[in-house]
């Protein structure tokens, strides 16, 4: 491969910051706002007063719970900086954040622990095709060696991670850096640009040797770099920057660069690392099957509903430009106007006249728009670019209005919050007539409530969700059900013989008759069914009934007296006391649950199951994961509500599991009798 010279790219770039919890991506941006002037000074995420986390939940948690959006100009270029949570409960934010980003700048330290949370990172820029420069942050705390730390988090990457700048250490203490590829070094200034000087005589032998591993990793993809090296020709500086820029863009490298965002350290170079390297958005729109044309193609990364300004659509513009007004497609028959255009900077924002390509922007009032989804002005809308395709939740809560006059206002507002976070579930419990709200862990659920309690001023309480408990039967009987009354005029009359059974387990329910002689009339036979049909919604024990076979065989009518209904009140009073002699039993839903999990473990995981009632299965290596496993158990539905809490403690926050239904079992003894206790109190509530 020859030498690929690539030149600055210019125009508006949007950039994704990302990164394991608290590894310090707020503060990067919170550093970045400051050395441009932005803001006048920088604050620590602990004050409450970043631009990124300026939601009440986000100050209130002190952490990052949606991606925030900061628009500057630096050096005559536009940067969109996207700020994106680092907890892996509100990880699926980013999806749509990143698929339109042109880089993503991942935030790590040197900690063990965190190895497999940047490791789900870096997997998901790798599945987006997202290329990325990695920001070695808290360098003044790291006690190991740079390449150290490097190769401590190499196993997280796809892609060499290739150090571009090594730190500079007076008695031990990290003062600044020297970049390989410029050959300068920086003495840092906290919260001030660094001073320039001469490589330090005892540094020049370890800046030689780094720089010479940074260019023999070039070379692997340059064969003129190679030839150069081979010859001890030292390489012109433009075509190691080129070679930079051209295999960061094409995903063969991962360019570190180093600092402590906290003190403002290392961000400058950042920056203009970022300005020269990153690709345009003409790449990212090849990158997502944009086809050249003259139509607006917009990329919808988020949706805010602001208090004040209604619903907005934050959004890139990958080809085209809209203005104020310009009508956006969804689909052939699917159209939406344009009412206001704005450039962010956290909460606040700027009106604009119009957006271009390149830019990232907030477009009002967009009904009917959705995160993810691909808008043109051409009419009849285009293929959509993005498939988000969240995964299945982890936790859930059963939400009740504390005041029932807020039911309907309960239902629009989670309506509005799961457009804002399209990783929300809702749906309607048909048995219990709960509302039950899923999500990605306690914290991401919890966040929820407190947006639906303060932005929307609505009370709730929240509990556990129902467990959708069975109730069957161990033997059978044959019971005759008559309803006989008479009041003046026609009575009622309906008698029928019922033969109970139990079937064998996932049977369901079977209804059939013997009747001979028309002693029940066939017109009265659906009327029979119907009220078996009906009893069995809830049995002896309280919950609906399965696995039973009702055969009619016999019984007698009256000619006047006899009706639809009298043989409905027939057929469950011959229930209601055939099935009290049926041995009822409750059953528990089991699930199967995989579980994924990192190694080092999987023996915590395996340990843990048993004491949740639950049996393994067996567990292997995760395909196309690297130092991961999958647990696969059987585990009562019952001991699955809090599971994810448990899992996230024993894995630093990353383990996550999917569950399906697999078979009904008998629940006996102290837990039926507290899951039928459970059950009447919720009634009764």
């Amino acid at each position: 491969m020859g030498n690929r010279a690539g030149g600055r790219r210019t125009g508006p770039k949007c950039i994704a910051i990302v990164g394991p919890f608290a590894s310090g991506k707020t503060t990067l941006l919170e550093a970045i706002l400051a050395r441009t002037g932005i803001i006048p000074r920088q604050n620590p995420v602990s004050s409450g007063n970043t631009v990124s986390d300026h939601s009440p939940e986000a100050k209130a948690h002190a952490m990052s719970v949606e991606a925030s959006v900061a628009t500057i100009d630096f050096m005559g270029d536009s940067l969109t900086f996207v700020d994106c949570p680092g907890s892996v409960e509100f990880a699926f934010e980013s999806d749509a954040v990143l698929a339109a980003s042109d880089l993503a700048v991942v935030v790590a330290e040197a900690d063990e622990k965190k190895i497999p949370a940047l490791q789900l990172i870096l997997r998901k820029l790798d599945d987006l095709g997202v290329p990325r420069i990695l920001f070695l942050n808290k360098i003044d705390r790291t006690a190991a060696g740079v390449r150290d730390t490097l190769k401590l988090l190499q196993p997280a990457s796809s892609a060499p991670l290739l150090l571009r700048q090594i730190p500079m250490r007076r008695d031990g203490v990290v003062i600044g850096s020297i970049d390989l590829a410029l050959e300068r070094a920086y003495v840092w200034r906290d919260f001030a640009e660094s001073e320039v000087t001469d490589i330090p005589n005892d540094e020049k032998a370890r800046e030689i040797e780094a720089r010479f591993s940074m260019l023999e990793t070039l070379a692997d993809h340059d064969d003129l770099l190679m030839e150069q090296l081979l010859e001890e020709r030292e390489p012109p500086k433009d075509e190691i920057f080129d070679d930079l820029s051209a295999d960061l863009r094409d995903g063969l490298v991962t360019p570190v660069l180093i600092g402590t965002a906290e003190k403002g350290n290392g961000v400058l170079r950042l920056l203009k690392a970022i300005r020269h390297d990153a690709p345009d958005v003409a790449a990212t729109a090849r990158r997502l099957g944009v086809k050249e044309g003259d139509a607006a193609i917009v990329q919808v990364m988020k949706t805010i509903h602001t208090p004040h300004g209604g619903k907005l659509s934050v959004s890139r513009i990958l080809s085209g430009s809209v203005n104020d007004g310009s009508e956006l497609w969804m689909s052939p028959n699917e159209s939406a106007r344009i009412s206001g255009i704005y450039r962010l900077l956290g909460k606040d924002q700027a009106k604009l006249g119009s957006a271009k390509v390149g830019d990232t922007v907030a477009l009002g009032k967009l009904d009917g728009v959705k995160t993810g989804q691909t808008l043109t002005n051409a009419k009849g809308g285009t293929r959509q670019l993005v498939d988000l395709d969240p995964p299945q939740p982890v936790y859930a809560f059963s939400l009740r209005p504390k005041e029932r006059k807020d039911d309907v206002r309960m239902s629009a507002a989670i309506q509005r919050l799961a457009e804002e976070d399209p990783s929300l579930t809702l749906r309607q419990n048909q048995d219990s007539g709960e509302t039950v709200l899923s999500g990605h862990g306690e914290m991401h659920l919890r966040v929820t409530v407190e947006r639906l309690e303060g932005k929307n001023q609505i009370p709730i309480d929240v509990r556990p969700p129902a467990v959708p408990y069975r109730e069957t039967i161990r033997k059978g009987v044959v019971q005759r059900g008559r309803h006989k009354k008479q009041s003046g005029g026609h009575g009622q009359f309906g008698d029928v013989v019922l033969e109970i059974k139990p079937l064998p387990r996932g049977s369901g329910f079977q209804f059939t008759d013997t009747i001979t002689g028309g002693v029940v009339p066939k017109q009265y036979i659906q009327s029979v069914e119907a009220g078996v049909r009906d009893f069995l919604k809830s049995g002896p024990l309280g919950f609906p009934i399965e696995d039973i076979a009702v055969n009619l065989s016999d019984g007698s009518y009256h000619p006047v007296d006899s009706s639809d209904m009298a043989f409905q009140m027939a057929a469950r009073l011959g229930m209601k006391e055939g099935l009290a002699q049926c041995l009822p039993v409750l059953l528990e839903p089991i699930m199967k649950v995989e579980i994924a999990t990192p190694s080092d473990a999987t023996a915590r995981i395996t340990a843990l199951v048993p004491q949740r009632r639950g049996q393994i299965l067996g567990f292997d290596a995760r395909p196309g994961w690297p130092g991961w496993d999958v647990v696969e158990a059987t585990m009562p539905q019952s001991e699955i509500g809090d599971l994810i809490i448990e899992l996230r403690s024993a894995t630093s926050g990353v383990a996550t599991y999917r569950a399906t239904f697999d078979h009904m079992a008998e629940l006996t003894g102290r837990l039926a009798d507290q899951a039928m206790s459970q059950h009447a109190g919720g009634k009764a509530a």
